[in-house]
């Protein structure tokens, strides 16, 4: 099984909801390009990765590479909806330790953008 990557916005954020595999190979190649397309439209990004049904060395060393070309362009990169399996393999890396890891994808989303949803003045 391939990746599959569809994209949405949330409270100004990319959301990325990935599924499907995420390994050496073409799919971590379109991890990489979409994520850097979406940086390069300004965005900060949100990875929901309940969808993953298996990642490698090469797929884990992708989220590094994409952590810190975020953090050098101004971005942010956080994980969301990790499955139990992903969880253990982030965990056993101590990649928990370099990513923000929510329940739901908007949960994340809101943390780079704490007014969202809230009513500013002449908007009522």
């Amino acid at each position: 099984m391939s990746l599959d990557i569809s994209t949405r916005n949330v409270a100004g954020s990319s959301v990325l909801v990935c599924s499907g595999r995420m390994v050496l190979g073409e799919e971590s190649a379109k991890l990489r390009h979409v994520v850097k397309e979406a940086m390069g439209e300004g965005s900060h990004i949100v990875l929901d990765l309940g969808g993953v049904t298996n990642i490698d060395s090469t797929g884990l060393g992708v989220l590094v590479g994409l952590h810190a070309s975020a953090r050098k362009a101004g971005r942010g990169i956080k994980l969301a909806n990790l499955n139990p399996r992903l969880r253990d393999v982030l965990g056993i890396t101590r990649l928990l330790t370099i990513f923000e890891v929510f329940d739901s994808a908007e949960d994340a989303a809101g943390t780079f953008n704490p007014l969202a949803g809230q009513v500013t003045p002449g908007e009522y």
